[in-house]
């Protein structure tokens, strides 16, 4: 590893990062870190005690008042400088955050490019900042002109950033980036399998001048998250991950502000008018990509009927020509990576066994062995079977017949989820009729669920999520309104 990143880690053991130093943990307990695609040894991590997390989150408490003294463009500059050096070592990033999550390389580069464009972005919003607002008495009936209130915004003050091993990059940059223009403190907590990519991270902004304002900690979530999510000095936290973690957050954290990002069951309607190369091209995609371990994968389509024979021709070749070859991600031939641990691997197959003995048919793929699994696409899908329902996390593409818009619609809105959603049609005002019908936070029209781009508003809704998020949403979420009422 090259000197920039030599303070992280002594012979591939990875430190936690406080008080502006990089630390081993006092346990000497580590956890080893293996790359999904061979087993092989990536590094080791601390597995942290409680006592040291009492002290990342004490140093961050005392860094969150120095750091909101500083001027915001001089936060802004921060942000800039850490842009430019995360595009400056990208590939040295790149490599370890292959072998670490198994991401095809040509997706992991553009993941880490595009977060600099978010830094770049967030760095620009200091209006949303500075954004003050004055109100007077007099315009409320019966006010009089003796009241005038001044609202200004505060930092919250230490946010705790959880973020997810398939963007350990994309996703933390989303909580870090607007928490220190705001002007608060962030501690990071990476996800287990995500971990090192992380602390790369978390080096980038301490380089460009964040030291202090940013902290990193490692362990497995089983162990401290809770202890984290709990702590007296976490004022916010911000945490992309399951819904039934972030179920647990709800519980255990308390009067905190919270931003959660969770499960989706993101679903494709396509119309009977839908142009059905662009639906299958955009759903083929949205299913499979990362081998469908996203929080935004379409996964399941609600066909029309009047069109499902041809659209499930056009989605299975479009399958095997995209999605056939499994193997190593750093190979640029692969089209598939393997899924990120082998448990996956068996809980997918679960949910093809179960459809294909309520009566699914296999159209393409369905071969698992460990974590390695072809592209799945199952037709005759019908709402007895778990793979309707449940969130797969795997290349799988479950195929719904509908009757009618009105079956879509209620399928659709009988998930428990509501991430994102797509709706393909040419007729495009009906579409965006439908959409308004939809219960979930996005919906596309003509394109997959996606989360891009990152300067619009993201949320879900019942069992996805709390909160709204993107840029400017998120700096919003990290700050709270005070308001001094003057009276005359």
């Amino acid at each position: 590893m090259s000197n920039f990143f030599e303070n992280i880690h002594d012979d591939n053991v990875y430190k936690f990062f406080s008080g502006g130093k990089w630390i081993k943990s006092h346990t000497g307990n580590l956890i080893e870190i293996k790359s999904p695609i061979d087993d092989s040894l990536v590094g080791k991590i601390q597995a942290m005690a409680k006592d040291e997390i009492d002290g990342v989150f004490s140093n961050a408490l005392d860094a969150q008042k120095a750091w909101a003294k500083i001027a915001l463009d001089d936060r802004a500059a921060v942000l800039k400088k850490a842009a430019e050096l995360l595009r400056q070592n990208i590939e040295e990033i790149l490599e370890i955050k292959v072998l670490e999550i198994a991401k095809n390389v040509g997706s992991a580069k553009s993941s880490i490019l595009r977060s600099a464009d978010i830094i770049d972005f967030t760095a620009d919003q200091m209006d949303v900042v500075n954004g003050q607002e004055v109100l007077y008495s007099k315009d409320f009936p019966g006010g009089g002109e003796k009241k005038t209130a001044h609202i200004i915004k505060e930092p919250v003050g230490v946010v705790l950033a959880i973020s997810p091993f398939n963007y350990p990059i994309n996703l933390a940059v989303t909580k870090i980036a607007p928490a220190l223009l705001a002007g608060n403190s962030v501690v990071v907590k990476g996800p287990t399998q995500g971990s090192i990519t992380t602390a790369m991270l978390v080096e980038i902004f301490n380089k460009a001048g964040a030291s202090g304002a940013i902290s990193f900690v490692s362990g497995k979530g089983s162990e401290i998250g809770d202890y984290l999510v709990s702590h007296k000095y976490a004022n916010m936290i911000d945490f992309t991950g399951s819904s039934e973690v972030g179920k647990d957050i709800i519980k255990k954290a308390g009067l905190k502000p919270l931003l959660l990002e969770l499960g989706g069951k993101d679903a494709a309607l396509v119309l009977d008018d839908a142009d059905l190369d662009l639906a299958a091209e955009e759903i083929v995609d949205g299913a499979f990509s990362y081998a469908g371990q996203r929080c935004t994968a379409i996964k399941r389509v609600l066909a029309h009927k009047d069109i499902h024979d041809d659209l499930i021709k056009k989605i299975a070749a479009k399958t095997k020509e995209k999605y056939s070859i499994l193997g190593d991600p750093r190979d640029e031939k692969t089209q598939l990576n393997p899924l990120i641990i082998n448990k996956q691997g068996e809980y997918a197959g679960e949910l093809i066994d179960d459809a294909l003995q309520c009566g699914a048919k296999v159209l393409a793929g369905g071969v698992i062995n460990k974590n390695y699994m072809q592209a799945t696409v199952l037709d005759n899908v019908t709402e007895k079977m778990r793979i309707a329902w449940e969130e797969q996390f795997a290349p799988i593409l479950p195929i719904i017949t509908c009757e009618d818009e009105d079956e879509m619609i209620r399928l659709h809105n009988k998930s428990e989820y509501g991430l994102g959603g797509s709706i393909f049609s040419q007729d495009v005002s009906k579409a965006k009729e439908l959409a308004k019908k939809l219960q979930t936070g996005v919906v596309q029209i003509n394109k997959k669920s996606e989360r891009f781009p990152d300067n619009f508003p993201f949320l879900g809704i019942k069992n996805s999520g709390l909160g709204v998020q993107g840029i400017r949403w998120s700096i919003e979420a990290m700050m709270r309104v005070k308001n001094i009422v003057e009276n005359k």
